[in-house]
């Protein structure tokens, strides 16, 4: 299939982005590189110096938002792609309301209470939306512990999920761009998978 095919093919999905830290930043550069017309992107952090080292934002954008730098660097990159940005902590509450009509939901927080808490809200209350979530991605190396694993058709999971980031394994951008690009190939792969009688309305 030629990139043309897979980009018009991948043009009339929506997916959200909870997150547009580490994960979700580069995550949602890959699948707006891929073609997917819409992503639906949730933070309500500003840039900070500290994290240009695995975000993909620019020291010229420290200070703001991420969410709308990252709205900026994707229409510099593909201005075709329909960026929807909140800037919003997200709860059990609010993330039925903006993810509504994701077709894929990307899961990429730093808390696991966090993750716990979007993991189960998507579950009961979004039935059937695949959610793909990142864990274990800190430190650098052991490439051979970073894996994908597919719970079921609506969790999956990239990373070693083992490694904690910390002041003595911190996060870095070769692991959490790997990690990253693995969630972004796992959401292009269930959407490949998808016909155009499938498309919502």
């Amino acid at each position: 299939m030629r990139f043309s095919e897979i980009k018009d093919h991948l043009a009339g999905f929506r997916v959200g982005i909870a997150g547009a830290g580490g994960l979700g930043s580069n995550c949602a550069v890959a699948l707006a590189r891929s073609g997917v017309g819409t992503l639906v992107i949730s933070d309500f952090d500003v840039i900070e110096p500290a994290n240009l080292n695995r975000q993909c934002y620019f020291a010229s954008q420290v200070g703001t938002f991420k969410t709308v730098a990252l709205k900026e660097n994707i229409a510099r990159i593909n201005p075709d792609i329909i960026v929807i940005a909140h800037t919003e902590k997200l709860d059990k509450l609010n993330i039925p309301e903006i993810f509504a009509s994701c077709d894929v939901i990307v899961e990429a927080f730093d808390s696991d209470k966090m993750k716990e808490m979007l993991a189960e809200t998507v579950q009961t209350r979004m039935p059937g939306t695949p959610l793909v979530m990142g864990s274990g991605l800190a430190g650098w190396g052991k490439n051979e512990a970073i894996k994908f694993r597919k719970i079921d058709e609506t969790l999956y999971i990239c990373g070693d999920e083992s490694t904690t980031a910390g002041e003595e394994m911190p996060p870095m951008a070769p692991r959490v761009g790997i990690v990253a690009n693995m969630q972004a190939n796992t959401v292009v792969e269930i959407l490949m998978k998808r016909t155009r009688d499938y498309f919502r309305q």
